[in-house]
């Protein structure tokens, strides 16, 4: 990027910030749309909404490429976390929509 002001760079750099930040929107309802799915074929098998034993073989998994792409593994669980609480209450509420039309 030589010979750009800082402020072209600047530019150049949030633009690209900008492109990854759409792309993990995508990708982020792209997950939702898989754990719906998931969350029906639960209600429809009475499975529980969590489980617990997944989700930790997930954060082992995501923390250690989270290590290898030299992101905070710690920063790879909390983001995985968070997700996983909203997933685990539409598969609650997929459930309880699922008792109510039985």
């Amino acid at each position: 990027m030589s010979g750009l002001t800082p402020e072209e760079r600047l530019g150049r750099l949030r633009s690209s910030i900008d492109n990854i930040d759409a792309a993990l929107v995508h990708m982020l309802a792209e997950r939702f749309r898989c754990t719906q799915e998931v969350g029906q074929l639960k209600a429809e098998h009475e499975m529980p909404p969590s489980d617990p034993a997944r989700e930790a073989r997930q954060i082992a998994r995501l923390r250690s490429l989270a290590s290898d792409a030299n992101l905070d593994p710690e920063f790879a669980e909390k983001w995985f976390n968070f997700v996983v609480a909203e997933v685990i209450q539409h598969h609650t509420e997929i459930a309880a929509d699922a008792r109510e039309g039985a």
